[in-house]
């Protein structure tokens, strides 16, 4: 097998970011929690990518659990394409793997395995259901972790039992279910929707409700803990930059998020960033910040500079790096790109 590898140049365009994140605001003490900082984890979304991917994917998980730095993976959504079937077998398959994470996994769906698997190359599922079959799949014991088995707050009460928080390395994090499509909002065409039914509106509500909810949680237990960063993870990229003109049909039900973020953010004097995949394409930004068009577009009235988003590699290049992420000592991360392609 080829020996793992970190492009110097990803390191060297980060350092100047990360400067900037690390400047943001003086870090408060850490709360006393059971892993402290410095406190690596991994990154990945988009991943199973179509049969190819499909068929790597247990080798990439090895090499992943090889690195002895990473102590929890995050897998942002997506563990399909956009283009195959939403079968049971399928998530079987998917779900053998992510048991063998040597590691915590923590895992938010993405729209490719539920959302749009009324698509006719999807098999024409009913997308509701098709959620339902995830959720008994990938989080039967709500309040652990997939992979190594670990203790997490779970929204299962709500019935959003794959939200989640937990503090690790004196850092606050949150998973939000927020997917791409419109969170669930575009018509199910490939069933004969022309327009979003009544279920699919109030299923989307009732999840952004938590999603948000979610959010002041992660910002509370941040305050009450005094600790100086907080970590959003989600599928959906609200503010995806390869989008020259976004349209209100594909944006408008990630408005609240927004406004929470930007309420949250600006009251909250420490760092915030926010993974997200669907994209496909890793980028580090600040979508929120003074001067962004995206303010105006989802009519936010206030910036939020502390915010800092991050864009995970995925699709095509799912399994050929992940991202390496490590919590200092005062709460700012160092982002680095591990490319470790299979032997």
């Amino acid at each position: 097998m080829q020996r793992d590898h970190v492009a110097p140049v990803t390191t060297l365009a980060l350092a100047a970011t990360l400067a900037l994140g690390a400047a943001v605001a003086a870090p408060h003490a850490h709360a006393e929690t059971a892993e402290r900082a410095p406190y690596t984890f991994a990154v990945i979304g988009d991943v199973p990518y179509g049969s190819a991917d499909e068929a790597g994917f247990p080798s990439f998980v090895d090499r992943i659990n090889a690195d002895p730095d990473v102590a929890l993976v995050t897998h942002l959504g997506d563990i399909k394409s956009g283009s195959t079937t939403c079968t049971d077998q399928r998530f079987a398959n998917v779900a053998t793997q992510f048991a063998r994470f040597q590691d915590p996994l923590v895992y938010t769906p993405g729209d490719n395995e539920w959302t749009d698997c009324h698509r006719v190359n999807n098999g024409g599922y009913q997308p509701l259901e098709r959620l339902a079959k995830v959720r008994r799949v990938f989080f039967p014991s709500p309040g652990t972790t997939l992979g190594a088995p670990s203790h997490v707050t779970s929204q299962a009460s709500q019935g959003v039992p794959e939200n989640v928080r937990y503090v690790r390395g004196g850092v606050s994090f949150a998973t939000l279910h927020v997917v791409g499509s419109n969170d669930d909002l575009n018509p199910w065409d490939g069933i004969g929707n022309t327009e979003a039914t009544p279920e699919q509106v109030s299923e989307e509500q009732h999840r952004m409700a938590a999603a948000v909810e979610n959010v002041r949680a992660a910002f509370r237990t941040a305050k009450t803990q005094q600790l100086s960063t907080v970590v959003l993870q989600q599928q959906a990229d609200m503010f995806d930059p390869t989008v020259s003109d976004p349209q209100p049909s594909a944006y408008s039900a990630f408005e609240p998020l927004v406004q929470t973020l930007v309420d949250e953010s600006r009251r909250f004097h420490g760092r915030v960033y926010l993974f997200n995949g669907d994209s496909h394409r890793f980028n580090v930004d600040r979508p929120l910040a003074d001067g962004s068009p995206w303010l105006s577009f989802y009519g936010v009235k206030h910036d939020a500079d502390n915010l800092q988003r991050v864009t995970v590699d995925g699709s095509d290049r799912g399994e050929v790096d992940w991202l390496k992420v490590r919590v200092a000592d005062d709460g700012a991360l160092e982002f680095t790109q591990v490319f470790s392609p299979a032997s």
